[in-house]
Protein backbone atom coordinates (compact mmCIF):
# COMPACT_ATOMS: atom_id res chain seq x y z
CA UNK A 1 0.00 0.00 0.00
CA UNK A 2 1.16 3.57 -0.51
CA UNK A 3 0.92 5.46 1.90
CA UNK A 4 1.57 8.78 3.04
CA UNK A 5 0.35 12.71 2.43
CA UNK A 6 0.39 13.46 -1.28
CA UNK A 7 2.40 16.85 -1.96
CA UNK A 8 3.28 19.25 -4.67
CA UNK A 9 7.19 19.28 -5.56
CA UNK A 10 8.44 22.48 -3.35
CA UNK A 11 4.54 23.57 -2.99
CA UNK A 12 2.09 23.42 -0.04
CA UNK A 13 0.28 19.91 0.52
CA UNK A 14 -2.39 19.07 -2.01
CA UNK A 15 -6.13 18.01 -0.67
CA UNK A 16 -6.98 15.05 -2.76
CA UNK A 17 -8.50 11.48 -1.74
CA UNK A 18 -5.06 9.16 -1.26
CA UNK A 19 -4.08 6.39 -3.94
CA UNK A 20 -3.36 3.94 -0.42
CA UNK A 21 -5.13 0.87 -1.87
CA UNK A 22 -2.48 -1.46 -3.16
CA UNK A 23 -3.21 -5.33 -4.50
CA UNK A 24 -3.00 -6.64 -0.70
CA UNK A 25 -6.02 -4.30 0.58
CA UNK A 26 -7.92 -4.43 -2.96
CA UNK A 27 -7.97 -8.62 -2.11
CA UNK A 28 -9.22 -7.59 1.56
CA UNK A 29 -12.23 -5.52 0.36
CA UNK A 30 -13.28 -7.82 -2.28
CA UNK A 31 -12.88 -11.11 0.31
CA UNK A 32 -14.00 -9.11 3.28
CA UNK A 33 -17.33 -7.35 1.67
CA UNK A 34 -18.34 -11.38 0.19
CA UNK A 35 -17.56 -13.67 3.34
CA UNK A 36 -19.87 -11.77 6.04
CA UNK A 37 -21.61 -13.69 8.65
CA UNK A 38 -23.91 -15.63 6.41
CA UNK A 39 -21.20 -18.88 5.88
CA UNK A 40 -21.13 -18.89 9.65
CA UNK A 41 -24.33 -18.92 10.66
CA UNK A 42 -26.80 -19.98 7.51
CA UNK A 43 -25.76 -22.22 4.53
CA UNK A 44 -28.64 -24.11 5.37
CA UNK A 45 -30.79 -21.81 3.18
CA UNK A 46 -28.66 -23.91 -0.09
CA UNK A 47 -28.91 -26.95 1.05
CA UNK A 48 -33.03 -26.56 2.29
CA UNK A 49 -33.99 -25.98 -1.28
CA UNK A 50 -31.50 -28.15 -3.06
CA UNK A 51 -32.36 -31.23 -1.44
CA UNK A 52 -29.56 -32.99 -1.38
CA UNK A 53 -25.41 -32.55 0.50
CA UNK A 54 -23.90 -33.47 -3.70
CA UNK A 55 -26.54 -30.95 -5.33
CA UNK A 56 -25.92 -27.79 -2.43
CA UNK A 57 -22.04 -28.25 -2.82
CA UNK A 58 -22.64 -28.21 -6.61
CA UNK A 59 -24.81 -25.28 -6.10
CA UNK A 60 -22.15 -23.10 -4.09
CA UNK A 61 -19.29 -23.88 -6.72
CA UNK A 62 -21.65 -22.84 -9.35
CA UNK A 63 -22.46 -19.55 -7.60
CA UNK A 64 -19.05 -18.70 -7.26
CA UNK A 65 -18.91 -19.33 -11.37
CA UNK A 66 -21.94 -16.21 -11.50
CA UNK A 67 -20.05 -14.14 -9.52
CA UNK A 68 -16.78 -14.74 -11.15
CA UNK A 69 -18.58 -13.93 -14.97
CA UNK A 70 -20.00 -10.56 -13.05
CA UNK A 71 -16.63 -9.66 -11.96
CA UNK A 72 -14.91 -10.12 -15.49
CA UNK A 73 -17.51 -8.03 -16.75
CA UNK A 74 -17.04 -5.38 -13.95
CA UNK A 75 -13.26 -5.58 -14.71
CA UNK A 76 -13.72 -4.26 -18.44
CA UNK A 77 -16.22 -1.40 -16.91
CA UNK A 78 -13.60 -0.59 -14.19
CA UNK A 79 -10.94 0.28 -16.36
CA UNK A 80 -12.72 1.84 -19.01
CA UNK A 81 -14.41 4.18 -16.98
CA UNK A 82 -11.93 4.93 -14.15
CA UNK A 83 -14.26 6.30 -11.63
CA UNK A 84 -15.05 5.79 -8.41
CA UNK A 85 -18.95 4.76 -7.73
CA UNK A 86 -19.00 1.24 -9.21
CA UNK A 87 -22.19 0.51 -10.65
CA UNK A 88 -24.28 4.43 -10.05
CA UNK A 89 -20.41 5.71 -12.42
CA UNK A 90 -21.10 2.98 -15.09
CA UNK A 91 -24.75 3.32 -15.56
CA UNK A 92 -25.15 7.16 -15.18
CA UNK A 93 -22.06 6.97 -18.22
CA UNK A 94 -23.94 4.66 -20.26
CA UNK A 95 -27.90 5.36 -19.75
CA UNK A 96 -27.56 8.77 -18.66
CA UNK A 97 -28.88 10.42 -15.57
CA UNK A 98 -31.94 9.43 -14.66
CA UNK A 99 -30.65 5.52 -14.38
CA UNK A 100 -27.68 6.45 -12.45
CA UNK A 101 -29.62 8.48 -10.09
CA UNK A 102 -32.49 6.13 -9.55
CA UNK A 103 -29.55 3.13 -8.44
CA UNK A 104 -28.20 5.59 -6.05
CA UNK A 105 -31.51 6.60 -4.88
CA UNK A 106 -32.08 2.79 -3.90
CA UNK A 107 -28.93 2.23 -2.74
CA UNK A 108 -28.49 4.96 -0.14
CA UNK A 109 -31.97 5.15 0.69
CA UNK A 110 -31.86 1.54 1.52
CA UNK A 111 -30.01 -0.72 -0.17
CA UNK A 112 -26.43 0.03 1.85
CA UNK A 113 -28.18 1.28 5.29
CA UNK A 114 -29.89 -1.90 5.89
CA UNK A 115 -27.35 -4.03 4.63
CA UNK A 116 -24.79 -2.44 7.28
CA UNK A 117 -27.65 -2.50 10.27
CA UNK A 118 -28.14 -6.73 9.63
CA UNK A 119 -24.47 -6.91 9.90
CA UNK A 120 -23.98 -4.66 13.01
CA UNK A 121 -26.96 -6.32 14.57
CA UNK A 122 -25.36 -9.66 13.69
CA UNK A 123 -21.77 -8.36 15.38
CA UNK A 124 -23.64 -7.38 18.64
CA UNK A 125 -25.89 -10.51 18.92
CA UNK A 126 -22.72 -12.45 19.02
CA UNK A 127 -20.25 -10.38 20.80
CA UNK A 128 -23.48 -10.52 23.68
CA UNK A 129 -24.00 -14.58 23.11
CA UNK A 130 -21.69 -15.50 25.79
CA UNK A 131 -23.02 -12.29 28.96
CA UNK A 132 -26.81 -13.87 27.72
CA UNK A 133 -25.92 -17.78 26.81
CA UNK A 134 -29.33 -19.38 27.54
CA UNK A 135 -31.36 -16.48 25.74
CA UNK A 136 -31.60 -14.04 22.76
CA UNK A 137 -29.73 -10.83 23.90
CA UNK A 138 -31.97 -8.09 24.41
CA UNK A 139 -33.29 -5.82 21.87
CA UNK A 140 -32.18 -2.53 23.30
CA UNK A 141 -28.54 -3.88 24.35
CA UNK A 142 -27.82 -5.37 20.95
CA UNK A 143 -29.12 -2.30 19.12
CA UNK A 144 -27.12 0.21 21.31
CA UNK A 145 -23.65 -2.04 20.94
CA UNK A 146 -24.85 -2.09 17.27
CA UNK A 147 -24.61 1.85 17.47
CA UNK A 148 -21.73 1.94 19.10
CA UNK A 149 -19.66 -0.27 16.81
CA UNK A 150 -21.17 1.59 13.66
CA UNK A 151 -19.68 4.92 15.36
CA UNK A 152 -16.62 4.07 16.31
CA UNK A 153 -15.69 2.77 12.66
CA UNK A 154 -17.61 6.03 10.93
CA UNK A 155 -14.41 8.08 13.37
CA UNK A 156 -11.83 5.43 11.64
CA UNK A 157 -13.01 5.86 8.58
CA UNK A 158 -13.28 10.01 8.80
CA UNK A 159 -9.45 9.75 10.70
CA UNK A 160 -7.32 8.16 8.16
CA UNK A 161 -7.66 6.07 4.54
CA UNK A 162 -4.96 4.12 5.69
CA UNK A 163 -6.24 2.79 9.00
CA UNK A 164 -9.74 2.00 7.57
CA UNK A 165 -7.50 -0.18 4.46
CA UNK A 166 -5.17 -1.73 7.51
CA UNK A 167 -8.42 -3.11 9.49
CA UNK A 168 -10.02 -4.44 6.54
CA UNK A 169 -6.63 -6.62 5.86
CA UNK A 170 -6.45 -7.37 9.40
CA UNK A 171 -10.28 -8.24 9.52
CA UNK A 172 -10.02 -10.22 6.26
CA UNK A 173 -7.21 -12.51 7.29
CA UNK A 174 -8.81 -13.40 10.41
CA UNK A 175 -12.11 -14.64 9.00
CA UNK A 176 -10.10 -16.66 6.00
CA UNK A 177 -7.97 -17.89 9.07
CA UNK A 178 -10.91 -19.05 11.06
CA UNK A 179 -12.45 -20.51 7.99
CA UNK A 180 -8.98 -22.08 7.32
CA UNK A 181 -9.73 -23.96 10.73
CA UNK A 182 -12.86 -25.26 10.04
CA UNK A 183 -11.41 -26.58 6.60
CA UNK A 184 -8.46 -27.82 8.41
CA UNK A 185 -10.68 -29.43 10.74
CA UNK A 186 -12.71 -31.21 8.25
CA UNK A 187 -9.83 -32.89 6.26
CA UNK A 188 -8.58 -34.37 9.44
CA UNK A 189 -12.21 -35.82 9.72
CA UNK A 190 -11.94 -36.70 6.64
CA UNK A 191 -8.30 -38.66 7.01
CA UNK A 192 -10.54 -40.35 10.22
CA UNK A 193 -12.61 -41.98 7.50
CA UNK A 194 -15.80 -39.43 8.96
CA UNK A 195 -17.31 -38.74 5.40
CA UNK A 196 -20.30 -40.92 5.07
CA UNK A 197 -22.35 -38.08 3.71
CA UNK A 198 -19.95 -36.93 1.36
CA UNK A 199 -20.04 -40.39 -0.90
CA UNK A 200 -22.07 -40.38 -3.58
CA UNK A 201 -24.80 -42.67 -2.69
CA UNK A 202 -25.30 -40.58 0.33
CA UNK A 203 -24.43 -37.06 -0.81
CA UNK A 204 -27.06 -37.50 -4.26
CA UNK A 205 -29.96 -38.89 -2.05
CA UNK A 206 -32.47 -36.87 -2.52
CA UNK A 207 -35.00 -36.18 0.74
CA UNK A 208 -37.30 -33.80 -1.78
CA UNK A 209 -37.25 -33.84 -5.45
CA UNK A 210 -36.11 -29.83 -6.26
CA UNK A 211 -38.65 -28.19 -8.58
CA UNK A 212 -37.40 -25.24 -10.88
CA UNK A 213 -38.27 -23.01 -8.23
CA UNK A 214 -36.40 -24.67 -5.35
CA UNK A 215 -33.45 -24.50 -7.55
CA UNK A 216 -33.76 -20.96 -8.06
CA UNK A 217 -34.63 -20.42 -4.33
CA UNK A 218 -31.08 -22.25 -4.20
CA UNK A 219 -28.80 -20.58 -6.64
CA UNK A 220 -30.75 -17.25 -5.11
CA UNK A 221 -29.32 -18.19 -1.68
CA UNK A 222 -25.85 -18.81 -3.17
CA UNK A 223 -26.05 -15.37 -5.16
CA UNK A 224 -26.31 -13.42 -1.98
CA UNK A 225 -23.85 -15.50 -0.19
CA UNK A 226 -21.18 -14.40 -3.35
CA UNK A 227 -22.75 -10.55 -3.05
CA UNK A 228 -20.16 -8.04 -2.62
CA UNK A 229 -17.87 -9.34 -5.62
CA UNK A 230 -18.21 -5.28 -6.87
CA UNK A 231 -17.05 -3.65 -4.17
CA UNK A 232 -13.98 -2.45 -5.47
CA UNK A 233 -15.09 -0.62 -8.79
CA UNK A 234 -16.88 1.93 -5.92
CA UNK A 235 -13.23 3.19 -5.11
CA UNK A 236 -11.26 3.00 -8.53
CA UNK A 237 -9.94 6.29 -7.65
CA UNK A 238 -7.96 5.14 -4.55
CA UNK A 239 -6.52 2.20 -6.03
CA UNK A 240 -2.87 2.34 -6.32
CA UNK A 241 -2.74 1.60 -10.41
CA UNK A 242 -5.90 0.55 -10.72
CA UNK A 243 -5.84 -0.53 -14.36
CA UNK A 244 -3.05 -3.46 -13.20
CA UNK A 245 -4.48 -4.22 -9.85
CA UNK A 246 -8.48 -4.08 -10.47
CA UNK A 247 -8.76 -7.21 -12.67
CA UNK A 248 -5.82 -9.00 -10.65
CA UNK A 249 -7.95 -8.59 -7.33
CA UNK A 250 -10.64 -9.80 -8.94
CA UNK A 251 -9.09 -12.52 -10.34
CA UNK A 252 -7.55 -13.81 -7.06
CA UNK A 253 -10.41 -12.83 -4.80
CA UNK A 254 -13.38 -14.58 -6.61
CA UNK A 255 -11.53 -17.86 -6.75
CA UNK A 256 -10.55 -17.95 -3.32
CA UNK A 257 -13.67 -17.11 -2.22
CA UNK A 258 -15.47 -20.17 -4.10
CA UNK A 259 -12.81 -22.27 -2.57
CA UNK A 260 -13.27 -21.11 0.64
CA UNK A 261 -17.13 -21.48 0.79
CA UNK A 262 -17.21 -24.97 -0.88
CA UNK A 263 -14.47 -26.61 1.29
CA UNK A 264 -15.82 -25.13 4.54
CA UNK A 265 -19.23 -26.62 3.59
CA UNK A 266 -17.66 -30.00 2.90
CA UNK A 267 -16.13 -29.49 6.55
CA UNK A 268 -19.78 -28.67 7.78
CA UNK A 269 -20.80 -32.07 6.60
CA UNK A 270 -18.01 -34.09 7.93
CA UNK A 271 -19.43 -33.55 11.46
CA UNK A 272 -23.01 -33.12 10.87
CA UNK A 273 -25.68 -34.62 9.13
CA UNK A 274 -27.99 -32.95 6.69
CA UNK A 275 -30.49 -32.79 9.11
CA UNK A 276 -28.56 -31.67 11.48
CA UNK A 277 -27.65 -28.86 9.62
CA UNK A 278 -30.92 -27.82 8.74
CA UNK A 279 -31.84 -27.19 12.51
CA UNK A 280 -28.39 -25.29 13.55
CA UNK A 281 -29.44 -21.56 13.93
CA UNK A 282 -25.54 -21.35 14.01
CA UNK A 283 -23.91 -24.09 11.40
CA UNK A 284 -20.36 -22.91 12.83
CA UNK A 285 -20.70 -22.72 16.30
CA UNK A 286 -22.73 -26.24 15.93
CA UNK A 287 -19.10 -27.19 14.46
CA UNK A 288 -16.91 -26.02 16.99
CA UNK A 289 -19.01 -27.43 19.50
CA UNK A 290 -19.00 -31.34 17.94
CA UNK A 291 -15.23 -30.97 17.16
CA UNK A 292 -13.26 -28.17 18.68
CA UNK A 293 -13.84 -28.95 22.25
CA UNK A 294 -12.63 -26.10 24.47
CA UNK A 295 -11.80 -24.09 21.52
CA UNK A 296 -15.64 -23.96 20.75
CA UNK A 297 -15.07 -20.01 21.78
CA UNK A 298 -13.30 -19.57 18.39
CA UNK A 299 -16.21 -19.43 16.15
CA UNK A 300 -18.61 -17.32 17.83
CA UNK A 301 -15.44 -14.63 18.25
CA UNK A 302 -14.94 -15.65 14.16
CA UNK A 303 -18.60 -14.43 13.25
CA UNK A 304 -18.13 -11.35 15.26
CA UNK A 305 -14.76 -10.25 13.99
CA UNK A 306 -15.89 -11.63 10.68
CA UNK A 307 -18.90 -9.44 10.71
CA UNK A 308 -16.91 -6.18 12.37
CA UNK A 309 -14.85 -5.72 8.79
CA UNK A 310 -17.94 -6.26 6.97
CA UNK A 311 -19.37 -3.02 8.42
CA UNK A 312 -15.74 -1.59 8.06
CA UNK A 313 -16.28 -2.43 4.29
CA UNK A 314 -19.36 -1.49 3.93
CA UNK A 315 -18.65 1.84 5.47
CA UNK A 316 -15.41 2.41 3.53
CA UNK A 317 -17.27 1.85 0.08
CA UNK A 318 -20.97 3.27 0.23
CA UNK A 319 -19.43 6.57 1.41
CA UNK A 320 -17.68 6.70 -1.61
CA UNK A 321 -20.64 6.12 -3.63
CA UNK A 322 -22.10 9.19 -1.80
CA UNK A 323 -19.24 10.74 -2.92
CA UNK A 324 -19.18 9.75 -6.44
CA UNK A 325 -22.74 11.16 -6.83
CA UNK A 326 -22.83 14.32 -5.08
CA UNK A 327 -19.51 15.13 -7.57
CA UNK A 328 -22.34 14.64 -10.60
CA UNK A 329 -24.48 16.60 -8.88
CA UNK A 330 -26.97 14.03 -8.01
CA UNK A 331 -26.63 14.56 -4.19
CA UNK A 332 -25.48 17.80 -2.17
CA UNK A 333 -22.32 19.41 -2.91
CA UNK A 334 -21.37 18.97 0.45
CA UNK A 335 -20.96 15.25 -0.02
CA UNK A 336 -18.50 15.70 -2.41
CA UNK A 337 -15.38 17.12 -0.18
CA UNK A 338 -12.97 15.93 1.49
CA UNK A 339 -11.24 17.26 5.14
CA UNK A 340 -8.44 19.28 4.75
CA UNK A 341 -6.22 17.02 6.65
CA UNK A 342 -7.62 13.27 6.80
CA UNK A 343 -7.89 13.35 3.16
CA UNK A 344 -11.47 11.61 3.92
CA UNK A 345 -14.98 12.55 2.55
CA UNK A 346 -16.47 12.98 6.59
CA UNK A 347 -19.97 14.05 5.08
CA UNK A 348 -20.62 11.19 3.13
CA UNK A 349 -19.13 8.92 5.85
CA UNK A 350 -21.46 11.16 8.54
CA UNK A 351 -24.53 10.41 5.75
CA UNK A 352 -24.46 6.33 5.45
CA UNK A 353 -23.72 6.54 9.18
CA UNK A 354 -26.80 8.67 10.20
CA UNK A 355 -28.97 6.71 7.43
CA UNK A 356 -28.21 3.53 8.95
CA UNK A 357 -29.00 4.26 12.79
CA UNK A 358 -32.24 5.62 11.59
CA UNK A 359 -32.70 2.29 9.62
CA UNK A 360 -31.78 0.53 12.86
CA UNK A 361 -34.07 2.26 15.04
CA UNK A 362 -37.42 3.02 13.31
CA UNK A 363 -37.12 -0.12 10.58
CA UNK A 364 -37.85 -3.18 10.28
CA UNK A 365 -34.50 -4.57 9.63
CA UNK A 366 -34.84 -8.36 8.56
CA UNK A 367 -37.88 -7.61 6.63
CA UNK A 368 -36.20 -4.42 4.66
CA UNK A 369 -33.59 -6.85 3.72
CA UNK A 370 -35.91 -8.66 1.51
CA UNK A 371 -36.21 -5.86 -0.36
CA UNK A 372 -32.48 -4.56 -0.86
CA UNK A 373 -31.97 -8.55 -2.06
CA UNK A 374 -34.13 -7.74 -5.27
CA UNK A 375 -32.73 -4.25 -5.59
CA UNK A 376 -29.05 -4.87 -5.55
CA UNK A 377 -29.46 -8.06 -8.06
CA UNK A 378 -31.49 -5.83 -10.46
CA UNK A 379 -29.00 -3.21 -10.27
CA UNK A 380 -26.33 -6.43 -11.19
CA UNK A 381 -27.70 -7.55 -14.33
CA UNK A 382 -28.93 -3.70 -15.19
CA UNK A 383 -24.71 -2.67 -15.13
CA UNK A 384 -23.87 -5.45 -17.47
CA UNK A 385 -26.20 -4.67 -19.76
CA UNK A 386 -25.03 -1.43 -19.97
CA UNK A 387 -21.62 -3.17 -20.90
CA UNK A 388 -23.22 -4.56 -23.81
CA UNK A 389 -24.63 -1.16 -24.53
CA UNK A 390 -21.32 0.39 -24.49
CA UNK A 391 -20.18 -2.19 -26.89
CA UNK A 392 -22.40 -1.00 -28.87
CA UNK A 393 -22.68 2.95 -28.43
CA UNK A 394 -18.90 3.03 -28.71
CA UNK A 395 -17.03 0.46 -30.51
CA UNK A 396 -13.67 2.04 -30.34
CA UNK A 397 -13.56 3.27 -27.01
CA UNK A 398 -10.25 2.01 -25.27
CA UNK A 399 -10.36 -1.12 -23.13
CA UNK A 400 -7.71 -2.07 -21.51
CA UNK A 401 -9.37 -5.51 -20.62
CA UNK A 402 -11.98 -6.53 -23.25
CA UNK A 403 -14.11 -10.19 -22.15
CA UNK A 404 -15.28 -12.44 -24.86
CA UNK A 405 -19.40 -11.21 -25.25
CA UNK A 406 -20.39 -15.25 -23.79
CA UNK A 407 -19.49 -13.84 -20.58
CA UNK A 408 -22.04 -10.79 -20.04
CA UNK A 409 -24.36 -13.00 -21.50
CA UNK A 410 -23.49 -16.20 -19.57
CA UNK A 411 -24.32 -13.90 -16.71
CA UNK A 412 -27.36 -11.94 -17.88
CA UNK A 413 -28.87 -15.47 -18.61
CA UNK A 414 -28.74 -16.74 -15.06
CA UNK A 415 -29.95 -13.56 -14.12
CA UNK A 416 -32.82 -13.27 -16.19
CA UNK A 417 -34.01 -16.47 -14.83
CA UNK A 418 -33.53 -15.39 -11.86
CA UNK A 419 -35.17 -12.12 -11.32
CA UNK A 420 -38.24 -13.49 -13.49
CA UNK A 421 -38.72 -16.18 -10.70
CA UNK A 422 -38.28 -13.69 -7.89
CA UNK A 423 -41.48 -11.29 -9.82
CA UNK A 424 -43.52 -14.60 -10.22
CA UNK A 425 -42.59 -16.46 -6.88
CA UNK A 426 -42.42 -13.12 -4.61
CA UNK A 427 -44.41 -10.54 -6.43
CA UNK A 428 -45.19 -7.95 -2.69
CA UNK A 429 -41.30 -7.83 -2.57
CA UNK A 430 -40.24 -7.36 -5.77
CA UNK A 431 -43.24 -4.91 -6.31
CA UNK A 432 -42.31 -3.18 -2.82
CA UNK A 433 -38.63 -3.10 -4.59
CA UNK A 434 -39.99 -1.45 -7.26
CA UNK A 435 -41.68 1.17 -5.78
CA UNK A 436 -38.87 1.84 -4.08
CA UNK A 437 -36.43 2.52 -6.72
CA UNK A 438 -39.25 5.01 -8.57
CA UNK A 439 -39.43 7.11 -5.78
CA UNK A 440 -36.57 8.63 -7.07
CA UNK A 441 -38.23 9.75 -10.29
CA UNK A 442 -39.69 12.73 -8.60
CA UNK A 443 -36.34 13.65 -6.41
CA UNK A 444 -34.58 13.40 -9.42
CA UNK A 445 -36.92 16.13 -11.68
CA UNK A 446 -37.22 18.21 -8.27
CA UNK A 447 -33.35 18.61 -6.68
CA UNK A 448 -31.27 17.45 -9.98
CA UNK A 449 -33.31 18.09 -13.21
CA UNK A 450 -34.98 21.66 -11.91
CA UNK A 451 -32.06 24.12 -12.78
CA UNK A 452 -33.71 27.08 -12.10
CA UNK A 453 -34.91 27.30 -8.25
CA UNK A 454 -35.89 30.36 -6.50
CA UNK A 455 -32.77 32.12 -5.13
CA UNK A 456 -34.59 31.40 -1.66
CA UNK A 457 -33.75 28.07 -2.35
CA UNK A 458 -30.41 28.44 -3.21
CA UNK A 459 -29.54 30.76 -0.40
CA UNK A 460 -30.78 27.99 2.11
CA UNK A 461 -28.40 25.50 0.17
CA UNK A 462 -25.70 27.82 0.24
CA UNK A 463 -25.85 28.47 3.22
CA UNK A 464 -26.36 24.58 5.10
CA UNK A 465 -23.48 23.56 2.38
CA UNK A 466 -21.01 26.60 4.12
CA UNK A 467 -21.94 25.56 7.79
CA UNK A 468 -21.49 21.89 7.03
CA UNK A 469 -17.72 23.04 5.08
CA UNK A 470 -17.03 24.89 8.59
CA UNK A 471 -18.39 21.62 10.98
CA UNK A 472 -16.58 19.14 9.18
CA UNK A 473 -13.90 20.84 7.97
CA UNK A 474 -13.89 20.14 4.34
CA UNK A 475 -13.45 21.65 0.74
CA UNK A 476 -13.68 20.42 -2.62
CA UNK A 477 -10.53 18.02 -3.88
CA UNK A 478 -8.21 19.65 -5.65
CA UNK A 479 -7.44 18.56 -9.36
CA UNK A 480 -4.80 15.68 -8.76
CA UNK A 481 -3.57 12.35 -7.97
CA UNK A 482 -6.68 10.12 -8.25
CA UNK A 483 -9.08 12.76 -9.35
CA UNK A 484 -6.20 13.89 -12.46
CA UNK A 485 -6.52 10.20 -13.60
CA UNK A 486 -9.84 9.91 -13.66
CA UNK A 487 -10.30 13.19 -15.68
CA UNK A 488 -7.83 12.26 -18.15
CA UNK A 489 -9.29 9.06 -18.30
CA UNK A 490 -12.70 10.70 -18.93
CA UNK A 491 -11.10 13.22 -21.18
CA UNK A 492 -9.03 10.90 -23.68
CA UNK A 493 -12.78 8.69 -23.70
CA UNK A 494 -14.34 11.79 -25.55
CA UNK A 495 -11.26 12.48 -27.58
CA UNK A 496 -11.79 8.74 -28.92
CA UNK A 497 -15.56 9.23 -30.01
CA UNK A 498 -14.78 12.35 -31.64
CA UNK A 499 -12.16 10.49 -33.79
CA UNK A 500 -14.47 8.09 -34.65
CA UNK A 501 -17.99 10.54 -35.17
CA UNK A 502 -15.21 12.26 -37.88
Amino acid sequence: MAGGEQRVPGGPERVALKKEIGLVSACAIIIGNIIGSGIFISPKGVLEHAGSVGLALIIWVLGGGVAALGSLCYAELGVTIPKSGGDYSYVTEIFGGLAGFLLLWSAVLIMYPTSLAVIALTFSNYVLQPVFPNCIPPYNASRILSMVCLLLLTWVNSSSVRWATRIQDIFTAGKLLALTLIIIVGFIQIFKGNYKELTPSNAFNFWMTPSVGHLALAFLQGSFAFSGWNFLNYVTEELVDPRRNLPRAIFISIPLVTFVYTFTNIAYFTAMSPQELLSSNAVAVTFGEKLLGYFSWVMPVSVALSTFGGINGYLFTSSRLCFSGAREGHLPSLLAMIHVKHCTPIPALLVCCLATLIIMLVGDTYTLINYVSFINYLCYGVTIIGLIVLRWKKPKIFRPIKVNLLIPITYLAFWAFLLIFSLYSEPIVCGVGLIIILTGVPVFFLGVYWRNKPKCVNRLIESMTCWGQKLCFVVYPQCGSAEEEASSAHSWQLVSETAVRK
